[in-house]
């Protein structure tokens, strides 16, 4: 009897399974018409794992379930198999890879990429974690594939079968080449597997993702209108209904709640007029430095506004050039509470990773506005500074970052954002 897996056509834990199979010589039937979603919750594929998950594998003393624990199972049903290697050592080191493959890389890379799909809560820090962990994984497989052309020995083991299915997520949906390419010993041993026969047979062939999924979108979902009911009351009760005296219906009517104002409104006028700032930084497309530069300067009120340096804590971590612009990003987006009452120029900075993130606010008032403190996360990722504007070098630090001035402190920039 041949062995039988249910699961999709396409579930990389699968393939797991079916790529050791191959290699065996053990028959493995994947189930017909499997159909995610509803074959994993009939009562009968319930009584094989009852919490539902794919794949699962049916034998006949039983059925078994976890990924690789059926690629374990499918390779020792040939007695001897060289997926194990050929000495209690290799045993030892097959499952050290398989333990590594499953918590260093699989788990990284599903926190990177589930959550943009969709499938759990994004959040950019999260993410940070998980590509910094991810990256660190992939260096320490990099060095080891540096003089090895397998995890394990001289030829193919279950290692080498269970990380290169794990790797396959990665590679075809969100690690793009500019990401790989600090792997370059990881790049070569992943496309030699997959061009393997064996391999080849159960993925086909196979494509690097060209561009990382963008997070899912904040906007909330429109509401349904509120459909008013139909009237079954006679003509009359409702004529009776539309005389109540006027003076009743507002006594039950809850008058709305005036709007609180925000604290920065209350403050006293200043002569600095923010739009106008702003609209002066966007026209100027010339000589920037003396229209804009000298425009803020004798728009800039020191009583009614103030100005901030920010340094990123955590600068050792931006070691992907994408990951670090769109931290910055994310940060802007998050800022938008504070538009109406806010400038900030924010510079990614350096050639090589790790990039420096560093940044200047304008804020109005003298200090950071607090609803800003307290309800967008990132300011507390960042050191801040009031900047001392009887400091000429930190007043030049302020004209050098309106105007992404190049090289800044002796780097390149990377990218520079604007929020307006």
């Amino acid at each position: 009897m041949a062995l039988v897996l249910h699961a999709g056509k396409t579930n990389k834990n699968a393939f797991k399974a079916l790529i050791a199979a191959e290699y065996s010589g053990v028959a493995v039937k994947l189930v017909d018409n499997f159909e995610m979603g509803v074959s994993n919750k009939t009562p009968e594929f319930l009584k094989m794992n009852p919490i539902g998950k794919v794949p699962v594998l049916e034998t006949p003393e039983g059925p078994i379930f976890e990924s690789n624990a059926i690629a374990r199972y499918v390779t020792r049903s040939k007695p001897n198999n060289s997926l194990y290697g050929s000495s209690l050592i290799d045993y030892g080191h097959v499952e050290q890879w398989i333990d590594f493959a499953s918590m260093e890389i699989d788990a990284n890379i599903s926190k990177w990429f589930y959550p943009r799909k969709g499938y759990g809560v994004y959040l950019p820090p999260a993410e940070e974690a998980a590509i910094a962990a991810l990256k660190r994984a992939l260096g320490a497989l990099n060095t080891h594939l540096a003089s090895n052309t397998y995890l394990v020995g001289h030829s193919v083991t279950l290692a080498d079968i269970i990380l290169t299915c794990n790797l396959y997520t990665g590679f075809t949906q969100i690690m793009i080449k500019s990401f790989t390419s600090e792997f370059p010993h990881v790049e070569r041993y992943f496309w030699t597997m997959v061009n393997q026969p064996n391999f080849k047979k159960i993925l086909g062939d196979v494509k690097q993702a060209t561009s990382v999924p963008a997070p899912p979108s904040k906007k909330p979902a429109a509401q349904p209108k509120e459909t008013k009911p139909k009237k079954d009351e006679p003509k009359k009760e409702a004529k009776k209904e539309a005389e109540k005296p006027k003076a009743e219906a507002v006594e039950e009517e809850e008058a709305p709640k005036p709007k609180p104002k925000n604290p920065l409104d209350l403050l006293p006028p200043s002569k600095m007029v923010l739009d106008d700032w702003k609209r002066l930084y966007s026209n100027t497309k010339t000589n920037f430095r003396e229209v804009a530069i000298k425009g803020f300067w004798d728009m800039y009120d020191p009583e009614g506004y103030s100005l901030w340096f920010c340094d990123y804590k955590y600068n050792e971590e931006n070691t992907v050039s994408f990951v670090t612009m769109n931290k910055v990003g994310g940060f802007l987006q998050r800022m938008d509470l504070a538009r109406k009452y806010a400038f900030g120029k924010m510079l990614v900075i350096g050639k090589d990773p790790p990039f420096k993130v560093k940044g200047l606010w304008l804020f109005r008032g003298q200090e950071i506005p607090q609803f800003v403190m307290d309800e967008c996360y990132d300011m507390e990722l960042y050191e801040w500074k009031k900047v001392d504007l009887s400091d000429e070098a930190q007043k030049e630090r302020v004209n050098q970052m309106i105007e992404d001035a190049e090289p800044f402190e002796g780097e390149p920039l990377l990218d520079a954002k604007c929020f307006k």
